[in-house]
């Protein structure tokens, strides 16, 4: 069931509950992120997925992590996979004295429904899904305001798909219903290889496409890997005056060396993964970190040089309230949902004339149609289920969840 999916994946905020306040807490406000000093706050992240489980369990590892990514200048990580039962205590405090947030998707649960909670991009030819992300970020910031939580931040992060901009950026941001409406929108771009440019590489389009948004986006992963080295020179537009007055910031793929060649660190040579059981791929997953040249010093130095301070909150909070996107309407063999239907809830299916006129999604039967397992994809069943479809949502992301 998709309550408790979400009920399961929000218990790894319960986790935290009790972890150590070192800093401040952050909240989306308007189209920006503050900390609760009044400060706004921009992301410098790093990917941070060592095992594929949970890299959030080794409170040894994580102490030696968040000290090397202070040196780096990172103040946040996005870790993909976490087990909602464990005890995260002892790295959520290391990471937190280290002044690293964290965001977290919600897509690896015992109980997940594939279809909803996943890892496959969103094509326009599959747009119809998208009022499953969007219900999905519905019913999980219901969860947390019914468990009288802080604001903590629920949002989305997108395959950057040219065919959906603007979209469905636009689409988790529109209507009335606070309720229904992400808290962030954050994509997924690898546009600008090596010594490219603010125009040549694309994100002077990404740009015009969220001047107005009201809402944060940020970039959840970035960091090509070809052609060597990588400069990382992006970053200078994201956190410079092309784009950090409407952008948030960056998460940077990936801290581990392993297979795909985006590591900014290593824990060693490489091993027999059928002799050595702290490795995959014959990379090991943890000890003391080995910085990748140059890769990691190129990073450095770009975050060592960027720091925009901003608005304060007091000068920004009269002008936060920003009037939503107009919903996107359907659009013959592009984006077909029309923006302004009724969400589905649990055990609905997108009704095929909820791309055309606004129609109600319609039920399939009981809740106990769907199903999931810890290893594979639970189905939806239905006319217009999403089972099978390539799905957009690259995780329904909680973020700065340390601090509740």
């Amino acid at each position: 069931m998709l309550a408790t999916a979400i009920s399961c994946s929000l218990a790894f905020l319960v986790a935290v509950h009790h972890a150590l306040a070192a800093i401040p807490t952050v909240s989306a406000v308007g189209s920006k992120f503050f900390t609760s000093d009044g400060n706004q706050f921009y992301i410098k992240g790093i990917a941070y997925q060592l095992v594929s489980t949970d890299p959030l369990i080794d409170t040894n590892q994580c102490q030696r992590d968040a000290k090397q990514m202070k040196d780096l200048g990172a103040n946040a990580i996005r870790v993909y996979h976490v087990d909602p039962t464990a005890d995260h205590k002892g790295c959520m405090d290391a990471f937190a004295e280290a002044g690293i947030y964290l965001f977290v998707d919600l897509d690896d649960f015992p109980t997940q429904i594939q279809p909803v909670l996943s890892q496959k991009p969103l094509d326009p030819g599959v747009s119809n899904a998208a009022p499953f992300v969007k219900a999905a970020v519905r019913d999980i910031k219901a969860y947390r305001d019914s468990k009288q939580y802080r604001k903590i931040p629920i949002g989305y992060s997108a395959a950057d798909v040219p065919g959906l901009r603007p979209m469905l950026q636009n689409y988790l941001a529109c209507g009335d219903n606070d309720g229904e409406r992400a808290d962030f929108y954050s994509l997924n771009v690898y546009e600008w290889c090596g010594d490219s440019s603010y125009d040549g590489s694309g994100y002077s389009q990404l740009e015009k496409n969220a001047t107005g948004y009201n809402i944060p986006i940020f970039i959840s992963e970035t960091g090509c890997r070809e052609p060597r080295p990588r400069l990382f020179t992006d970053q200078s537009a994201i956190f410079g005056p092309d784009m950090s007055d409407t952008w948030s910031g960056a998460i940077v793929y990936e801290w581990i060396q392993e297979a795909n060649d985006y590591g900014l660190i290593n824990y060693g040579p490489m091993v027999d993964p059928n002799v050595s059981t702290d490795a995959l791929d014959g990379y090991p997953r943890s000890g003391t970190a080995t910085t990748q040249s140059p890769d990691y010093g190129n990073l450095k130095s770009q975050w060592a040089t960027l720091s925009p301070t901003g608005v304060k909150l007091s000068a920004y909070s009269a002008s936060a309230r920003i009037a939503p996107p107009a919903c996107p309407t359907s659009t013959a063999g592009g984006w077909i949902v029309n923006g302004n239907a009724s969400l589905p809830s649990v055990g609905q299916t997108l009704d095929a004339a909820a791309t055309a006129s606004g129609a109600t999604p319609t039920s399939t039967g009981a809740a106990s149609k769907a199903s999931a397992s810890a290893t594979g994809g639970g189905t939806i069943t239905g006319s217009r289920a999403v089972a099978g479809m390539g799905l957009g949502l690259l995780g329904v992301m909680v973020g700065f969840t340390i601090w509740l």
